[in-house]
């Protein structure tokens, strides 16, 4: 198996999922006694939560850029940044290590393409809804966004940082994304992509109105394609 490494922290919420989902779904391929290799720096996420400016990207982009050297200097072979609003930096961080970082909407992007999914609504946290950086991806694998419901950022944006990033999910968040995948659904969706790493924790993606594309589950079934050898980022 290969060594897979990963730039957590962002939240500690999420590195957890990945660490459960990574090696379940390698035990279920494998053996029930197998575990993931897996190489996991945890950042401190505090100071790089809802950047705003230049400088402020530029210093986060230099943070992950470490870690990726890091990462890779301890012998993984391929890796993956678990946040998605830290993609924005993402060329940064592929373009300073030697090995593959695994783009978690292009392997989004991929699955939506794979199952014939035209037309889809993307939830996350406001750069990730609202600016350029994880959307082409999607779109670049033939899929249409609705718009940003600019009526619901804010209130997922709050959700994401005042709740599930500290493991404080609430039923009231889970109300509220329930009426958003009928709204969604309303407006032509077939289907709606968690692009934030915490949403599992509010949203049943077995019990919706509208089929739910997990962007972690889908990242962490990358991960384990790569560690297992049967798949190749990019391809």
């Amino acid at each position: 198996m290969r060594k897979i490494g990963l730039i957590g922290g962002m939240s500690w919420v999420s590195t957890r999922t990945y660490y459960e989902t990574i090696n379940r779904k390698v035990q279920a391929r494998t053996t029930p006694l197998t575990s993931a290799p897996l190489l996991i720096e945890s950042l401190d996420f505090a100071p790089l939560s809802r950047l705003s400016s230049a400088e402020e990207w530029d210093h986060a982009a230099g943070v992950l850029v470490d870690s990726a050297r890091r990462l890779e200097t301890a012998g993984a072979t391929a890796l993956l940044i678990g946040a998605n609003s830290m993609h924005k930096v993402y060329d940064r961080v592929a373009d300073a290590v030697a090995i593959p970082v695994i783009h978690i909407a292009d392997v989004v992007g991929r699955r939506l393409e794979a199952d014939g999914i035209k037309t889809v609504a993307l939830i996350g946290s406001r750069n990730v809804v609202v600016e350029g950086f994880y959307r082409k991806r999607l779109v670049a694998h033939g899929v249409t966004l609705l718009p940003p419901a600019m009526e619901y950022v804010e209130e997922t944006d709050r959700i994401i940082y005042e709740e599930l990033m500290q493991g404080r999910p609430t039923r009231a968040a889970e109300r509220t994304f329930r009426t958003m995948m009928t709204t969604f659904g309303q407006a032509g969706a077939q289907a709606v992509v968690l692009g934030c790493t915490e949403l599992d924790m509010v949203i049943d993606v077995d019990a919706t109105v509208l089929p739910v594309y997990d962007g972690t589950a889908i990242h962490a079934d990358a991960a384990v394609d790569w560690i297992l050898g049967d798949g190749v980022p990019g391809a």
